[in-house]
């Protein structure tokens, strides 16, 4: 047996066949609404009086990688800890009263 599914998008504001999918950002949040050709035109002359005005900004910063260096001190300081009889776990973040038992020791 065959099933055939139709997705049918309504303008959100009236309810007739939207044309679209607008997407767009206002104060840190994401929006999105199905428009048909009136409205999205609508939409963006609206939003284009201030954008217009206003300045393109870099979007938001991606995640940063933790630099290689802060691994290997990472593994000087569990060496040294575990040559100093102190307990250390072999993974994870290291307890700050060792990392300053380290710092001071060096």
């Amino acid at each position: 047996m065959a099933i055939r599914r139709i997705i049918v998008l309504e303008d959100d504001i009236d309810g007739s066949a939207a044309e679209e999918t607008v997407r767009f950002a206002i104060d840190g949040n994401s929006y999105e609404i199905d428009l048909n050709s009136a409205h999205a035109e609508e939409l963006r002359a609206t939003i284009n009086r201030y954008t217009s005005a206003g300045r393109r900004t870099a979007g938001p910063a991606g995640k940063t990688r933790r630099p290689t260096s802060g691994r290997s001190r990472s593994a000087q300081i569990r060496a040294w800890a575990q040559a100093q009889g102190l307990s250390v776990n072999s993974r994870g973040a290291i307890n700050r009263e060792i990392t300053a038992k380290y710092e001071a020791a060096h």
